[in-house]
């Protein structure tokens, strides 16, 4: 997808999904297909109990047509979406979940363990935008992540299904995923294919210690890496005081500027004279 063609670029969501684009999108076969597809597999990758009914939360749930994959499993949902006119056209639909207008970005407002798992479909991407002066991208990530935290059973899962735009992205959104406590990582489907390839972040909140990702669709014999797991922030946060540099050591400026771009913020790149002495500077 052309980077100036991305729906996130061009408007907040609230503002994109007017009640023409929410009705164009529901009523769209290719789209609801694609949409009912993802659906599945990011249940599947949920490993839910099997023949026992659990309470999901589908987030950026729009007109519901994910929570349709939910409803046929015998699942009960909650979805929250941003955009207004979207919900209007899941209450036309009469979907079996529970829907509310909120902003992922200020956070969850659910008691501390109510769901059994979590999932997303092309919706994680617009955090990471800041479409009002007072957003910062890592931060609202951070929140939404740490909250959605709190939400969740220990031991169950969030998938999300998403679009990055690029790798820093991938890196901004995991970095805060595991700053608030989850473990995973992304699985892809489809990797060597342009049209098919999916990806998937798939986040453990707590529970069994080593959890394994699951494997990506579509990778039998090819040799391509379908998963890629990130260790937990606060492991590796004891591990960098173990080892700690010398402040303003060469080590302890590279350190830092790391630091700064998992955080999403500007950095100068790295060169010879990072860290150098001037001369007649002491």
């Amino acid at each position: 997808m052309a980077s100036g063609r991305r729906p996130e670029h061009q408007a907040p969501p609230e503002l994109f999904y007017s009640e023409d684009e929410a009705r164009k999108y529901t009523s769209n076969s290719r789209m609801i297909e694609i949409q009912q597809q993802m659906s599945e597999r990011a249940v599947e990758l949920l490993a839910l109990p099997e023949d026992t009914p659990c309470y999901i939360l589908d987030l950026g749930c729009g007109s519901g047509l994910s929570g349709e994959a939910l409803t046929m499993q015998d699942h009960v949902w909650v979805g929250l979406d941003i955009s207004s006119h979207m919900l209007d056209v899941a209450v036309e639909r009469e979907v079996e979940g529970d829907i509310f207008l909120a902003d992922m970005g200020q956070g969850m407002f659910f008691r501390p363990g109510t769901f059994d798992g979590v999932i997303s479909i092309s919706a994680l991407q617009w955090l990471c935008n800041a479409d009002k002066k007072t957003h910062s991208p890592p931060k609202r990530l951070y929140k939404f992540f740490s909250t959605l935290y709190s939400a969740m059973r220990r031991g169950s899962r969030a998938v999300f299904q998403f679009y990055p735009e690029n790798s820093s992205q991938v890196e901004l959104i995991t970095t805060q995923a595991m700053k608030a406590g989850f473990t995973g990582g992304m699985v892809v489907d489809f990797p060597n294919s342009t049209k098919a390839k999916k990806m998937f972040l798939c986040l453990f909140a707590g529970g069994q210690a080593n959890q394994q990702l699951p494997k990506g669709l579509g990778t039998e014999g090819k040799g391509a890496q379908t998963q890629v797991a990130y260790s937990n922030a606060r492991d590796m946060g004891k591990r960098r005081k173990d080892r700690k540099s010398v402040k303003k050591s060469r080590d302890w400026i590279l350190e830092k500027k790391e630091r700064r771009r998992r955080q999403g913020r500007d950095v100068r790149p790295d060169s010879k004279f990072t860290g150098r002495r001037r001369s007649g500077k002491f």
